[in-house]
């Protein structure tokens, strides 16, 4: 089990990103992180994965600890060898390499089990099983995103953090990617699902979590947030329209109803 605790990040010893973060990610579940963009999703992925010196950020406060072992302050490669593998945003494939050199990488730390890996991507993604030679550059933004999570796979992973895994696809992708997703986790894979695509991230998770300016304001059951009036209107953009509404007193009382939500939402 994944455990973050009051974690708190600072960039460049000046940028407060996470303020006192709190997610448990359960052994065997879809946890989703839902949040816009400059919420801290990310930076809570480098965190984990032991990526924050790279961007010159830095753990000031807080621990996360992985299966009752401290990881905060853990190099990223001893991180991968314990089982913690991460899919990227903007998938960050080698485009100079093939597909199997891609998938190559990501089995660095497991080179007993490459090739029950290899077989195990190669069932989840057919369409890689067809492309094996094609560098990964001429590539659509699709069939890189099934490279890059099958690159990920390649570590056996028993905890997968996944960075915005819809981002930039067709809705038809998008249906692919949450349908591997649930295959994945399916074989006993948790899996931290970072998302701005709610209603994808929500319809598949056990519990979702979400995040405003590095701290989180709503956490629970992933369906009753899918049906969770503030979700709906503040996240889904979900709401009545009141141009609509001919009765002024019903408009009003309705205002009152938004404002209360927008209140409660950003306390």
């Amino acid at each position: 089990m994944l455990e973050i605790s009051n974690l708190e990040v600072v960039y460049n010893d000046v940028i407060l990103v996470l303020r006192g973060l709190s997610i448990p990610v359960p052994d065997g579940e879809v946890v989703a992180l839902l949040g816009s963009n400059g919420a801290g999703k990310t930076t809570t992925a480098r965190a984990v994965t032991g990526l924050l010196g790279v961007h010159e950020g830095d753990v000031t406060k807080g621990s996360i600890t992985w299966k009752g072992q401290d990881i905060t302050h853990a190099p990223p490669a001893s991180i991968v060898k314990s089982g913690i593998s991460q899919v990227m945003e903007g998938r960050r494939c080698f485009g100079e390499l093939t597909v199997d050199e891609n998938l190559a990488t990501g089995a660095f730390t497991n080179r007993a089990n490459q090739k029950e890996s290899y077989d195990r991507v190669m069932e989840l993604f057919p369409r890689l099983a067809e492309r094996r030679d094609q560098l990964a550059g001429y590539m659509s933004g699709g069939e890189q995103q099934m490279l890059a999570i099958g690159r990920a796979l390649m570590s056996g992973p028993e905890l997968l953090i996944m960075d915005e895994p819809s981002l930039g696809l067709a809705p038809l992708l998008v249906q692919q990617v949450r349908d591997v997703i649930k295959e994945i986790n399916a074989t006993g894979t948790s899996i931290l699902l970072i998302e701005q695509n709610a209603m994808m991230a929500l319809s598949i998770a056990n519990t979702g979590y979400i995040m405003e300016n590095g701290k989180i304001v709503m956490d629970g059951d992933a369906q009753k947030l899918l049906a969770d009036d503030d979700v709906k209107e503040f996240y889904l953009g979900l709401h009545g329209n009141d141009e609509d509404d001919e009765d002024a007193g019903r408009k009003s009382f309705k205002d009152v109803k938004h404002y209360k939500r927008k209140k409660k939402w950003a306390s």
